[in-house]
């Protein structure tokens, strides 16, 4: 894939090590908040590699090969790795499955965080992410959710241009979250 800024780039599951620490390297540099964008999740390798043993998540990379993108994908089976995100998890499996626009039976995973790097912001890194998660995980899930605060303008707004649409809204200690959910049936 051709990107418009600044070059071309690959997108793939993670594969190694080098990839996961990559993940942690953008996700350190996308921490603070921008017009941007942000992230708010901190992970460790060790966590990256307990949730890539269950599903790996997807990357976008460089000529070089390093990281300037990633989805991670949290599957249930993933959840108790990281405590945080219980409130997410709850929440949905208190939703009635209409509310998600889902089947009482329906596959669903969680997309546990995505983040481009600065120079490839706008040049397709975002949309090619999740259309790898579609590719990838569409015969094993019907839907993925994720959240996102809804102060991130621009990642609400990526979300929805991708095809996810918004769930519910609700406030927490830090923040005000958009649950946001992506039908692929």
């Amino acid at each position: 894939m051709k990107a418009s800024s600044p070059s071309i780039f690959t997108v793939g599951l993670a594969e190694s090590d080098r990839d996961l620490e990559g993940v942690l390297a953008l996700q350190r540099a996308s921490r603070a908040p921008t017009q941007d964008g942000f992230v708010t999740v901190e992970h460790t390798l060790d966590l990256l590699r307990a949730m890539h043993a269950v599903a790996p998540s997807v990357v976008a990379r460089d000529p070089e090969g390093l990281v300037v993108g990633y989805a991670i994908v949290m599957t249930r089976e993933a959840r108790a790795l990281l405590p945080i995100l219980e409130p997410m998890f709850a929440l949905i499996e208190r939703l009635p499955p209409a509310a998600l626009g889902a089947t009482p039976n329906a596959r669903w995973y969680v997309m546990g965080q995505i983040a481009v790097a600065p120079a490839y912001r706008g040049g397709g890194v975002f949309d090619a992410l999740y259309a790898e998660h579609r590719a990838r995980y569409r015969e094993r899930f019907d839907l993925v959710i994720t959240e996102v605060a809804t102060r991130n303008v621009r990642s609400m707004r990526a979300h929805q241009r991708v095809g996810f649409r918004t769930v519910t809204t609700y406030r927490d200690a830090t923040d005000e979250w958009a649950l946001i959910a992506w039908d692929w049936r």
